[in-house]
């Protein structure tokens, strides 16, 4: 009981003082919790936890073929706990310090082409009934904008009546951002607003209880889930006619960064709409579009067809 509860305290910091993200800290708690269970069968307490034991447990992830990236995850949530306990006063040693991440490759992020992308929205327009509607304003929104889906799960309906041409995002750490609205979103929203106390509980519209999201649900949090969202997605790229494999929330994202560029928008305008803090997150896109340089250079440099 007493490494639960420190693993409680630990959440608690990164709350208060750390301000993490309601995303980040589930992320924590699962990680410490399944390193918890893992110790618990070895007779031992995450809080006195030896590099013999993080060892064991990172041979426990490869043996249950969890990617290299996964593991380097798991590894920094237990750095980040042993700091924790050291700060405050509870070990004086962080047994991850000496033991190295797994290498990760550098992996490109997944994108959809313009065609496919021009699909989905096709479809998308064609709504008819208010379920349809909602999911128009989304992908919208996700495309026109490059929201993470936390971000567009959590907006509330008066950041989108400031200006109709932008949105103000709250992002990651807490920044805020301004993002331009497309023509084409702003319309999609518009009508969908129309629309959106009807997704409010017919109690909460009776007592007057709106709670402001911009896309309310009957669901413990008050607003559509991350995970609902992936979900109509999925069933929206089947519609289209379009692996849905190759749809999610993030993949939109990957594609409004994507065809930005691809279009001559510069990576410092794309590195602030989409909230990175670093512009090397966001050079990966130009790896992306190696392929589309390399035709270019081929297709029209004078020397290109000769010899």
């Amino acid at each position: 009981m007493v490494g639960s509860s420190r693993i409680s305290l630990f959440l608690e910091m990164m709350a208060a003082e750390r301000g993490a993200s309601l995303n980040t800290l589930q992320a924590y708690q699962r990680d410490l919790e399944r390193f918890a269970d893992f110790l618990k069968g070895q007779g031992q307490r995450p809080d006195r936890a030896t590099p013999s034991d993080v060892r064991s447990y990172l041979e426990d992830l490869t043996a249950e073929d969890l990617s290299p990236r996964t593991q380097a995850r798991h590894l920094s949530s237990l750095k980040q706990y042993f700091l924790f306990l050291m700060e405050e006063g509870i070990r004086n040693d962080n047994p991850v310090g000496e033991i190295n991440p797994p290498k990760i490759g550098q992996s490109l992020p997944k994108f959809l082409s313009v065609d496919d992308t021009e699909r989905l929205l096709d479809t998308a327009r064609d709504a008819k009934d208010k379920e349809e509607v909602r999911l128009h304003a989304l992908v919208e929104l996700l495309y026109a904008t490059g929201l993470r889906v936390s971000e567009l799960v959590s907006l509330k309906a008066s950041q989108t009546q400031r200006d109709p041409r932008i949105l103000t995002v709250l992002g990651k750490g807490n920044k805020e951002r301004i993002v331009p609205l497309s023509l084409s979103a702003r319309e999609a929203l518009d009508t969908y607003i129309a629309q959106r106390q009807t997704f409010l509980s017919s109690g909460d519209q009776v007592a007057g209880h709106d709670q402001g999201w911009l896309f309310p649900s009957r669901g413990k949090s008050g607003h559509l889930t991350r995970h609902r969202v992936g979900q109509l997605l999925k069933e929206l790229a089947i519609k289209s006619g379009i692996d849905p494999k190759k749809i999610s929330p993030h993949i939109l994202r990957h594609a409004f960064a994507t065809h930005l560029l691809e279009n001559g928008a510069d990576l410092r305008s794309v590195q602030k709409m989409l909230g990175h803090s670093d512009i090397s997150t966001t050079q990966i896109y130009t790896h992306v579009l190696q392929d589309r340089l390399q035709r270019l250079v081929l297709d029209h440099h004078p020397l290109s067809n000769k010899g």
